[in-house]
């Protein structure tokens, strides 16, 4: 099992760059199924989901390429046949983005067989919205043996009104209401780029949709969708994520190939904890720590809110700030995991439910931690790069998951870190058929 050995102590200075968004990755292939032409994405972060999703519809049926080389970052998906509409447990256990691909089977064959969806350990992400909707769309469902088993001769658009907003569950239901008959109005629905991302490819494919990026959607069904061309957002976590690593080791970073348009809350709340951000265009950021970091509290919250995927690399910038910062957790109720192993390099921070009181700055010393979640790895390897002596940071396997080469990007503007284990590869073969 990999693991990192760091070394803390080094300030990053240079330029790093961006992947694109896993979060609109994993939807916008799940949007291949709904088209029998093919759908060449690009800007696609070769990162353990991605492998997942690939596996996934390859065993469907589809010809899906992961190019190599100069082009890596380009796939093409083609669901000319589907002969086996099934997800499977085996290759979704690990990855919760699985429920992406319940709407399009469904719009599209008619019929779907999915496992419950796994992942991260961070709280329950119930798929009882993308049911509900489904259902008022005419769909059949049931549940047995761990499976999601789904049908409808033809769905019908409808008026669906989210009872919480939901990332996945607004994917998922805008991917079945594009092949739909007539129209569907969604209302509360998730306002991230990933939702728009995923609405502009569809519209790219020949979909009519109106409103996504806001709460509330207008989609009028059409006949087929075609192929298509389309480039994913860059990554706004992993652009954060290397915000708060400058920030944090008192460097000079340019963060590049970002959206800065996508990251308002997580730049007013560096600039507020004390960080220099710069924006030197629509597409690079610059963070400086040029003075003492104070503390600022934050309350995640849905887009434009503070996003839940930041709140644990916020938390290790805390440790190192002056003063009391408090970290209140509102989207999901299990995502403090990353809090004892902090603790245990130094940290000081008190859990009370859905609040965490952190205060700094805190003298944090090498341990050996383990990572629980995809966001709490990039936590502790920020720890990391500012602890005393060298941390061992286990499975790192869960950071695979969601960042693209993140250590040797991070080796490139000054980190001292090495991974210990079978480097991820996250294939072999340039093409698989299903």
């Amino acid at each position: 099992m990999d693991k990192f050995v760091i070394r803390g102590g080094n300030p990053l200075v240079g330029t790093i760059r961006v992947s694109g968004a896993k979060n609109s990755a994993l939807p916008c292939m799940a949007a291949a199924i709904l088209t029998e032409d093919e759908v060449t994405l690009e800007n696609i972060p070769q990162v353990r989901d991605i492998e997942t999703e690939r596996r996934l519809l390859a065993s469907m049926g589809a010809e899906v390429e992961l190019r190599e080389g100069e082009l890596r970052d380009r796939t093409t998906i083609c669901c000319r046949t589907l002969s086996d509409p099934v997800a499977r447990y085996e290759i979704v256990k690990t990855m919760r983005a699985s429920s992406l691909v319940l709407g399009p089977l469904i719009a599209r064959a008619g019929v779907a067989r999915v496992a419950m969806p796994g992942g991260c350990a961070i709280g329950g992400r119930p798929i009882d919205l993308h049911i509900k909707g489904l259902e008022k769309m005419g769909a059949v469902i049931t549940q047995e043996h761990g499976y999601l088993e789904a049908r409808a001769e033809h769905l019908r658009g409808a008026h669906l009104v989210f009872d919480k907003i939901t990332v996945t569950g607004t994917e998922d239901l805008l991917m079945a209401a594009v092949l739909a008959e007539g129209d569907t109005l969604m209302e509360n629905c998730a306002r991230e780029p990933e939702v728009a991302d995923l609405a502009a490819l569809l519209n790219a494919m020949g979909a009519e949709i109106e409103g996504a990026g806001t709460a509330t959607i207008r989609v009028h069904g059409v006949a087929s969708l075609h192929g298509a061309r389309y480039r994913i957002n860059p990554d706004r976590i992993e652009a954060g994520t290397f915000l708060i690593a400058g920030a944090i080791t008192a460097g000079d970073l340019i963060v590049a190939n970002c959206n800065a348009t996508h990251l308002g809350a997580v730049i007013a709340k560096l600039q507020e904890a004390g960080a220099r951000i710069d924006v030197l265009g629509p597409d690079s950021i610059r963070v400086r720590a040029t003075a003492e970091l104070h503390a600022a509290d934050i309350s995640t919250e849905e887009y434009p809110g503070f996003p839940t995927d930041m709140q644990a690399q916020y938390m290790a910038l805390a440790t190192q700030a002056k003063g009391v910062s408090l970290v209140r957790e509102n989207i999901f109720e299990n995502r403090f995991m990353h809090v004892q192993e902090l603790v245990r390099m130094g940290a000081n921070i008190k859990v009370d439910g859905s609040i965490a009181t952190v205060r700094g700055p805190a003298r944090l010393t090498s341990a050996a931690v383990m990572c629980s979640d995809l966001r709490a790895s990039a936590s502790l390897v920020l720890a990391a790069l500012v602890a005393e002596g060298e941390t061992i940071v286990d499975r790192v396997y869960h950071m695979d998951r969601g960042y693209e080469r993140f250590e040797e990007k991070l080796i490139g503007v000054g980190a001292q870190i090495q991974r210990l284990g079978n480097v991820f590869a996250p294939r072999e073969p340039v093409a698989v058929a299903g």
